[in-house]
C-alpha cells in the first residue's frame, strides 16, 4: 500500500477539492464483501456503484467518466488482472486498487505491471482502504501530479541503495521468491530477508506492492530520460 505520509496528503487535497460526481466503482462477485464496502465508503460521503463481476462492469465502462476502480482479483470467469488489462487495451483513465485475500509475490507485481494503482491484501484496516480511496480519487483528479510529486522523492530513496540491495530489488520486482534470490545472487534466504527489510526502511515502503509500484515508477521515468 502506498506510504501513509504519501496518503494522507491526498486525503487533504481531496477533501478541499471534493466533487459529489466522483464515484467509486466496487467489483466483486461476493455480496457481502460488496455491502460492506459499499456500506464503509457511504459513512465517508463517498459514492458508490457495485457491479457483481467484471464483465458486468466493462459492459457500462462507456458511462464511466469519473471516480475510481476497486476490484477483487479472484473472481469467476474474468478476474482482475484480465480486467486491469482490459482497461488498459481501452486506454480508461480510472485508477484501480485491488484487493485480495490470497496476495503473493507474482500476485502484486503482475497487478502493479498492468497498471493497478494499489494492491491491499484482505483483512485491511478500514482507515488505510479509505486513506487509499482517497489518494485514488485524487489522483485521478490531478492528472498524475501526485505520481510526478513520488517519483522525486523515489529517486532519491532509490539512490541511497547499495549494489546488492538494488540486486534484490529486481529480484523482487521480477516476482521471485526470496530462495530464488538467493540461489542467483549465491547467498542465503536469510540474508535476502536482511536486505529486503533493509530495502523497505531505506525505500519508506510499507508492503511489496508499495516496493513494485516505486520501482516501475522509476523504470517509467528511466525510459522517458
Amino acid at each position: 500500500m502506498l506510504a501513509p505520509q504519501f496518503l494522507l496528503r491526498c486525503a487533504r487535497s481531496r477533501v478541499e477539492s471534493m466533487v459529489d460526481h466522483e464515484i467509486v466503482h466496487i467489483i466483486d462477485d461476493d455480496i457481502a464483501i460488496r455491502q460492506s464496502l459499499s456500506f464503509l465508503l457511504a459513512s465517508e460521503g463517498i459514492l458508490v456503484r457495485v457491479y457483481d463481476s467484471a464483465s458486468t462492469f466493462l459492459s457500462t465502462l462507456t458511462e464511466v467518466t469519473t471516480g475510481c476502480i476497486v476490484t477483487d482479483v479472484r473472481m469467476p470467469g474474468m478476474d482482475g488482472i484480465e480486467l486491469l488489462r482490459r482497461l488498459k487495451e481501452r486506454g480508461a483513465p480510472l485508477p484501480v486498487i485491488v484487493i485480495t485475500g490470497h496476495a503473493d509475490v507474482m500476485l502484486a507485481v503482475e497487478s502493479m505491471k498492468n497498471g493497478a494503482f494499489d494492491f491491499i491484501e484482505k483483512p485491511f484496516d478500514d482507515a488505510a482502504f479509505i486513506a487509499a480511496i482517497q489518494a485514488a480519487l485524487f489522483s485521478a483528479g490531478k492528472s498524475g501530479a501526485p505520481g510526478q510529486e513520488m517519483d522525486a522523492e523515489v529517486q532519491a530513496r532509490f539512490a541511497l541503495l547499495s549494489q546488492r540491495e538494488r540486486q534484490v530489488l529486481d529480484g523482487l520486482v521480477a516476482g521471485k521468491a526470496n530462495k530464488v534470490i538467493a540461489k542467483a545472487l549465491e547467498i542465503s534466504p536469510r540474508t535476502v530477508e536482511i536486505y529486503r527489510a533493509n530495502l523497505m526502511t531505506k525505500m519508506q515502503a510499507q508492503s511489496l506492492p508499495e516496493l513494485v509500484r516505486m520501482s516501475l515508477s522509476l523504470e517509467r521515468t528511466a525510459r522517458i530520460l
